[in-house]
């Protein structure tokens, strides 16, 4: 244990903290995977990815990452089996009654991105409630993406253009019609589990981001490795189209 810690605070010390990503972005993949080689099921790996969401949420708050944004839920994942989907929203509901207090404390925004209107009346109610406590608190934005898909928040932007008359949009007025409009655009994106997507997820915001894929899966995805991922992006030069 104490070799473990004495590499991560190695590891640490590597960060350059002039030039953190403000904004992290991450796609939690591998819960399933995780579960199926430890012969479980799948919701004893998504119950242990939200043992490493704690983790991060805290680790990045320690960091002074600005903002937090976890891909918890996509469009897609509903056409998973119905038991899969029924354990999601009660480990998320879960979470949110454990961690608002630790939010409170810590002085974390938590905000959520998709929409919401698909979910139980009574999740509908908790969310917006810890939203609506936590809305003035400054240390970390913690963005989590649920319903979410990023051809659906397009599509929806568009509407949104066109009821408000805009016929010739700037990109900031794009920019001001999608569920990100409050936020930076993501420094840094990480996928966990080796996968190459972007499995619809922001696909406007990332346009520059920096993209690290790790083969971790994501209970296994802890302090070393996001530190990692902090140093690979420190490692690049982010020129944004110029010379």
């Amino acid at each position: 244990m104490q070799l473990h810690r004495s590499k991560k605070v190695a590891l640490k010390e590597q960060i350059d903290l002039s030039n953190l990503p403000k904004h992290v972005a991450i796609i939690m993949d591998g819960n399933g995977r995780w579960a199926k080689k430890k012969l479980m099921p799948r919701l004893f790996g998504h119950t242990n990815g939200v043992k490493t969401v704690k983790k991060i949420v805290e680790f990045a708050r320690k960091l002074n990452v600005q903002v937090l944004t976890l891909y918890a839920f996509s469009t897609e994942n509903w056409q998973r089996p119905e038991d899969e989907v029924s354990g999601l929203m009660k480990l998320l509901k879960l979470y949110l009654k454990q961690e608002l207090d630790n939010m409170l404390r810590n002085d974390i925004s938590l905000k959520v991105i998709g929409d919401i209107s698909r979910l139980s009346p009574e999740l509908q109610n908790d969310i917006n409630d810890a939203v609506e406590k936590t809305k003035n608190n400054k240390a970390l934005v913690l963005n989590i993406a649920l319903n979410y898909g990023s051809r659906q928040e397009i599509l929806r932007a568009c509407k949104i253009l066109i009821d408000k008359g805009i016929k010739n949009p700037t990109e900031k007025d794009f920019a001001d019609c999608l569920y990100t409009k409050d936020l930076p655009d993501p420094d840094l994106l990480i996928r966990t589990s080796g996968e190459k997507r972007i499995s619809n997820f922001l696909l406007w915001q990332i346009a520059y981001s920096e993209i690290y894929v790790t083969d971790v899966l994501w209970p296994d995805f802890s302090e070393e490795e996001f530190i990692k991922a902090i140093l690979d992006y420190q490692k690049r030069e982010r020129r944004f189209g110029k010379i």
